[in-house]
């Protein structure tokens, strides 16, 4: 908010005016609600909180009184003003969305220094009465001028691009999935969460004495679940595959066994689910703050990829990307740098990928390298630089030049930026679901969801 020069009480007469107007958005209320202690649910979002079946975001009463608040503290008076006294009315609800005008004007100029200025504010579009009354304050006793006053910036801690994804999957018919050896308590809650938010049909797959151990210990009923018998890690991902194949199942979610052996079971040569590309993970993340989910790849299949193994990831995750709604991924291959340098392997490949995506043999997405971090993501980072592309300052897609670093890019977003991020492995004939025991509800959810979409797209049942 920019602040201009205040106004003293001499400098005041009867009749001035001034307005500011601001729209209330669902993270305005998130702020509001951890400032102020407030935590009615009727204010939230994610909540119903009058028990009327529909999530409200009403605003609370103080929120449009606080855009009154606003014009005395930046505009009339300005810098310095302090509030005495206020006698408001609030006549009709602020919902997320409204954008409002909140106006004040002089009424008196009292012979004790103070002003009482009267208050109004209104909804933007039918000009609605929302707030009025009037409010004593006493004006600044000096005259200053603000270029601008430095506020530090907030993010809401919240997940909107997974809420979208879950709402884009809802509505389909849940996926059956073949649920690989879930015999501990975290890998079987992850299957009954999906199933529980009707994205996936769990189909258990492994000792179903263990089975029914994992539910036991998480106080689940799993009676009305399919258990398919497989004693052992390498039979039960064999055993998952073939519904793959047989068409009983249409992904893969892997529970308490190691990747290894899952994949080497998707991989095999007799009725397996290769396709002729790489196997390669993603890492769809809802980084809070950024306007779009980013994808990292790969951070957990492919230590130290060739060209030719980068050029499977970037068409692997393209495809992952449009899966869930990204029409024409950006793909942004990383490196240290921004320019190519000959003893920089990672530059080189990064050029050579966007060479191969220009002459077709990578397709359905802009991609773009050598570029480092900063200007993958920032456009402002890009343009600093000078660097002038589609995807600079906007990548959607973030592939790293190994493991390593896809790692730490990813964790990093985790544990520092506080990022859900859920983890898919493509490239197979169904996608796997891949969830690690420090995963919260919400990624697990997120990786159903993103797997669910993947394969309705793959079958030419969504996008296209």
């Amino acid at each position: 908010m920019k602040i201009y020069e205040n106004r003293t009480f001499a400098q005041l007469n009867v009749g001035d005016e001034a307005k500011l107007t601001r729209l209330c958005t669902v993270d305005d209320l998130y702020a509001f609600a951890s400032a102020s202690g407030d935590h009615n649910p009727l204010h939230l979002a994610a909540y119903d909180g009058d028990g009327d079946g529909q999530p409200e975001a009403v605003a609370p009463a103080l929120w449009p009184a606080g855009l009154v608040a606003a014009v005395l503290g930046n505009v009339l008076p300005g810098a310095g003003t302090q509030t005495r006294r206020a006698d408001l009315s609030f006549h009709i609800p602020v919902l997320a969305g409204d954008e409002l005008t909140a106006f004040v004007s002089v009424a008196e100029k009292r012979d004790d220094g103070d002003l009482i200025c009267s208050a109004e504010v209104r909804r933007v579009g039918d000009n609605a009465l929302v707030l009025s009354g009037t409010v004593q304050v006493t004006p600044p006793a000096q005259h200053m001028e603000f270029d601008s006053i430095e506020v530090p910036g907030l993010v809401v801690q919240r997940h909107r691009h997974f809420d979208a994804l879950l709402e884009k999957a809802r509505p389909l018919d849940p996926m059956p999935t073949a649920v690989v050896a879930p015999e501990d308590g975290n890998s079987l809650s992850g299957a009954l969460l999906g199933h529980a938010n009707s994205i996936i049909t769990p189909i258990l797959v492994g000792d179903p004495d263990k089975i029914k151990a994992a539910a036991a210990e998480i106080g689940a009923d799993i009676s009305g679940f399919e258990i398919v018998e497989a004693r052992g890690h390498g039979l039960a991902a064999h055993r998952a595959v073939d519904l793959v194949v047989e068409g009983k199942a249409q992904t893969l979610m892997k529970g308490y066994l190691h990747t290894d052996e899952l994949l080497h079971a998707v991989l095999r040569r007799e009725n397996g689910l290769r396709t002729g590309r790489r196997l390669s993970h993603v890492f769809v993340m809802d980084v809070p703050g950024m306007p779009r989910p980013i994808m990292v790849t790969d951070a957990a299949v492919n230590i130290a990829p060739d060209l030719e193994t980068k050029a499977d990831i970037v068409q692997n995750a393209i495809h992952l990307a449009q899966s869930i709604g990204i029409e024409t991924p950006k793909v942004g291959v990383l490196s240290a740098v921004e320019t190519v340098n000959p003893h920089m392997p990672s530059s080189v490949d990064a050029a050579l990928l966007s060479k191969m995506a220009e002459r077709g043999q990578i397709t359905g997405g802009l991609v773009d390298g050598p570029l480092a971090m900063d200007n993958a993501v920032d456009l402002k980072a890009a343009r600093t630089k000078g660097i002038t592309s589609e995807v600079a300052g906007s990548a959607d897609i973030l592939v790293a030049p190994n493991i390593e670093a896809g790692n730490m890019v990813a964790k990093q977003l985790t544990f520092i930026s506080h990022a859900e991020a859920a983890g898919i492995v493509v490239g197979a004939g169904a996608p796997i679901i891949l969830t690690s025991r420090s995963d919260d509800d919400a990624s697990r959810l997120a990786s159903c969801a993103v797997a669910a979409l993947h394969a309705y797209a793959s079958k030419g049942k969504l996008y296209g």
